[in-house]
C-alpha cells in the first residue's frame, strides 16, 4: 500500500515538474501559475517524505 502510495505521490511530482517547465518555456509564462504549481509540488514533496 505504502509503496504504490508513493509511487502515485512521485508521479504527481513529475507531472507538476513537466508542468512548471511548460510553463516556464513558453513565450510570456503566468507566474502565478507556475508559483501554484510549485506550492503544489513542495506539497507533495513533505508528503513523500513522511514515508
Amino acid at each position: 500500500m505504502e509503496t504504490s502510495h508513493v509511487a502515485a505521490l512521485q508521479a504527481k511530482h513529475e507531472g507538476l515538474e513537466r508542468r512548471i517547465r511548460e510553463e516556464l518555456n513558453r513565450p510570456a509564462p503566468d507566474e502565478s501559475m507556475v508559483q501554484v504549481l510549485k506550492k503544489q509540488k513542495l506539497r507533495i514533496k513533505e508528503e513523500m517524505s513522511q514515508f
